[in-house]
């Protein structure tokens, strides 16, 4: 079920094209943002070490800018510093030079590094559902089996996104040269769709709201109604890190714990808090996190081996991954506090936002 590489690669090549002359202004070459890593400057003054932690604006990352904002605000041991990136395979070589030893992933590309060798363990999970695939507005798209000769954009080849995407293809008896996929950073993914660059996509949110709100898309398919429970990124640490800064990690983890739990039960307040390093209008974010709780949610985020084994066995399936990994190898579940509480954030210290 590999996709064909030569016209996966000439699909983005034209896509791309495209994208040149929409593009107000372009991404950075690095993949990572341009501004300072450090967005708020807090009141912590027992915070004794710190720890930049790499993040692509899309909601199951939402945890880490939260986070960061609590390290700040409240009486911690740890200030971490959330550094945006735009796309993944970026993460991917700033992770392996260790230029940040904790970022958010994909699952699959996660599962993938560790195949490879690269010592790196999912500690914990970024969200559950929160990934819709969104066609125009006014096609005639109904059902996938509507998409076939059409083109497709996915953030990565080994995003679950693709993952469930060929599952659903499969329950539809449609082969994999039925669609035309090409690979698009997702803040890249609304605008491709509004110039017709693109027929639909399948990404986190919220770059799915933000073609709603636009008016140049709509929900086709939500993840969570095509494979229940849907996991798409997860936090990620190096092993170095973990063997040689434990109480960092233990810190950071908890603070991710307590993020979602806080972010689960104040999600006005999150979608405010998040905007700033996001660089995105807070209304889009307000929008994903309120106007259905059943669209993003951010209980049950202790990776568990079920969770994982069945995304590695699509991986296998798919042949993009091509052995199995021991679950112990995966995944550090050591981290996890047993009692996670909402982070205490006070929400009259959360800036304006200036949009």
């Amino acid at each position: 079920m590999q996709l064909t590489i030569g016209r996966l690669t000439l699909g983005v090549v034209l896509v791309l094209t495209v994208l040149g002359f929409l593009r107000y202004r372009p991404w950075n070459h690095s993949g990572a943002a341009t501004a300072r890593d450090v967005i708020h400057e807090g009141s912590n003054k027992k915070a004794s070490r710190e720890l930049t932690v790499g993040y692509l604006p899309v909601t199951c990352h939402l945890t880490c800018p939260v986070t960061d904002f609590a390290s700040k605000t409240t009486q911690t041991q740890t200030n971490f510093n959330s550094r945006l990136f735009s796309d993944f395979p970026t993460v991917v070589s700033a992770l392996e030079a260790k230029q940040v030893q904790a970022a958010f992933m994909i699952v699959p590309l996660a599962m993938k590094l560790r195949e490879q060798g690269v010592p790196v363990k999912i500690c914990y999970l970024g969200h559950r559902d929160g990934s819709e695939i969104v066609v125009a507005k006014n096609s005639r798209v109904r059902s996938l089996l509507d998409l076939k000769g059409k083109t497709m954009a996915i953030p990565s080849l080994y995003s679950n996104q693709n993952f469930v995407l060929h599952k659903l293809m499969a329950d539809y008896g449609m082969k994999t040269e039925d669609i035309n996929f090409v690979i698009l950073p997702p803040p890249d993914m609304p605008t491709s769709l509004a110039s017709g660059a693109i027929d639909g996509y399948f990404v986190g949110e919220p770059f799915c709201a933000k073609a709603e709100l636009d008016g140049t898309g709509r929900i086709l398919y939500y993840a969570r109604d095509i494979w229940p429970n849907f996991i798409s990124c997860a936090l990620v640490v190096h092993e170095d890190l973990i063997k040689d800064n434990p109480d960092v990690v233990r810190d950071l983890v908890r603070g991710i714990a307590q993020s979602g739990a806080w972010a689960e039960t104040h999600r006005a307040e999150a979608a405010k808090l998040a905007s700033p390093y996001y660089r995105q209008d807070e209304k889009v974010l307000n929008y994903v996190l309120t106007a259905d709780p059943r669209r993003v949610s951010y209980t049950m985020l202790t990776p568990t081996d079920e969770d994982l084994q069945q995304i590695e066995d699509m991986g296998l399936k798919m042949g993009l991954l091509t052995k199995r990994v021991p679950m112990r190898e995966l995944i550090d579940r050591d981290f996890v506090p047993e009692t996670i509480t909402p982070a205490s954030i006070d929400a009259t210290k959360i800036p304006a936002s200036k949009q």
